[in-house]
């Protein structure tokens, strides 16, 4: 049997920007598909995040896929996923959609053409910047104004935004550190953005996500302690670009997202 797949722009408000993701909502209530199956789908779509989404008694159960690995935590294919259920008619559009995943319950709802997402915060806490960070990211010591951590990622600050764009990492260096990834993030310049970011993760076959809601989770407490503000607009300055709407709220954080359908399909294995 057919089973339809549907690409989304995250982050975004129009095509071929923002996060790609594709989003297969399975057919059978409570029963997920083989892990392997999975994995496999994800390799093919050769996407950042393909999301499985299945129907259960209370909301709907939202796994991550990677090419490469199964993740604890995506924003943007969240928000896609979230976007196709009230698009394709899955939940009723007034209706705020449950997920029930591997980081707990995440809220998705809809306000215009806005969703947003309550995701856990994901503070990261200071540390020395681990031997040969700089040197995978093409920095040297005194480039780097603060390193930090969480349970997923390294986070750096560097001093400008001019260097955070012309950054050019070396994926093989970066894939050696036991992390998911590495945020690198400095204030905005202009535009009337607060900050932004870059994300890189080969470790789980992302060498550069375009725009990554869940390392938003560590960037929103950071900069709301660095701005004195918990209401931020972020712009993640990979080659797609893509904006985040952050609201601070203790141990929560809402990240808000635009999306765009791009495509349709039939999974016919």
């Amino acid at each position: 049997m057919a089973l339809p797949v549907i690409q989304v722009d995250a982050f975004t408000d129009r095509p071929f920007a923002g996060n790609p993701a594709a989003v297969c909502v399975l057919p059978e209530v409570g029963a997920w598909r083989d892990e392997r199956w999975m994995q496999q789908v994800a390799r093919e779509m050769s996407l950042s995040e393909t999301a499985f989404v299945l129907k259960q008694a209370d909301g709907f159960g939202l796994r991550w896929f990677t090419p490469a690995v199964e993740v604890d935590l995506c924003g943007h294919a969240t928000l896609a996923g979230a976007h196709v259920l009230w698009e394709e008619g899955h939940q009723p559009p007034e209706e705020p959609v449950r997920f029930h995943t591997r980081s707990g319950l995440l809220v998705a709802t809809r306000c215009d053409s806005w969703i947003e997402l309550d995701f856990p915060a994901e503070p990261a806490q200071a540390v020395d910047a681990p031997a040969g960070l700089g040197r995978a990211l093409g920095l040297a010591p005194q480039d780097m104004c603060v390193v930090g951590r969480n349970r997923f990622d390294y986070l750096v600050e560097l001093a400008s935004e001019a260097r955070l764009r012309q950054l050019a990492p070396d994926f093989r260096l970066l894939r050696a550190f036991p992390t998911r990834g590495v945020i690198v993030t400095s204030r905005a310049d202009a535009g009337g953005f607060d900050f932004l970011s870059r994300f890189f993760a080969p470790r789980v076959g992302v060498d550069e996500d375009p725009v990554t809601g869940s390392a938003h989770c560590c960037l929103g407490p950071f900069w709301s302690g660095r701005l004195g503000q918990d209401e931020l607009l972020a712009y993640q300055a990979s080659a797609r670009g893509g904006v985040v709407r952050v609201r601070v709220r203790g141990d929560r954080v809402g990240l808000a997202g635009q999306a765009v359908t791009v495509l349709r399909g039939d999974l016919l294995c």
